[in-house]
């Protein structure tokens, strides 16, 4: 796996804590977004660790580059962030987990474990605001049933991606067609489903199970 911590302390002492598990190793280490991006691009690791707040590039910035090179790399936000602004945005650009920098050692290693095997794994203190926003957009009256919105078999193409947390670039990449036209669709999509952003997409395509 790689660590991406600009404060080399800090770096260390996850190195030491994760390496306290025999399947567990560290082959690069990057104290930047920019560091973060090139490195995977020749070490490959298996998983990612990274934080937000990092100098050149922050880690919201360099998990949108590696997912763009690499759709399939596994991403785990380690952070000091609460906000469910940061933990959405994360999600959104691809993020495979999202944890607290306060969080106890068990519940990192759970995180690292759980990603390998192709789960997606979030803190249970912050799992609980996606929990409220999904109620919140239930409640909120702007829920489209399937029938009512139509999308067409491209379109639901384009939902699904969307729920699995592709960029638009990813999206017309994956689809083989121009980034311009995705876009297209990404408005027609929120238009039918009554929506404003790509989290309540995603929410409407979980609910019915459009994945």
């Amino acid at each position: 796996m790689m660590l991406v911590e600009d404060h080399s302390m800090v770096r260390q002492g996850l190195k030491q804590l994760i390496e306290l598990e025999n399947d567990i190793k560290v082959v690069a280490e990057a104290a930047d977004g920019i560091q973060a991006a090139d490195f995977y691009q020749i070490e490959k690791p298996d998983i990612v660790l990274m934080d937000i707040n990092m100098p050149k590039k922050n880690g919201l910035q360099a998990l949108e580059l590696i997912k763009q090179r690499d759709p399939n790399a596994k991403i785990i936000m380690l952070t000091i962030h609460q906000d469910k602004e940061y933990l959405f945005q994360s999600l959104q650009l691809g993020a495979s987990g999202y944890v607290l920098k306060d969080a106890d050692g068990y519940v990192l290693i759970e995180a690292i474990r759980k990603v390998f095997s192709g789960e997606t794994y979030i803190q249970p203190s912050m799992a609980k605001e996606l929990v409220i926003e999904f109620k919140k957009y239930l409640q909120s009256g702007k829920t489209a049933s399937k029938k009512d919105c139509v999308l067409s078999d491209r379109e639901l193409e384009v939902l699904r991606l969307i729920a699995k947390g592709f960029l638009n670039k990813e999206i017309a990449k994956t689809l083989y067609i121009s980034e311009k036209t995705v876009k297209n669709h990404v408005s027609n999509i929120f238009k039918k489903l009554k929506v404003s952003d790509r989290t309540q997409a995603a929410v409407f395509a979980l609910k019915h199970n459009i994945i």
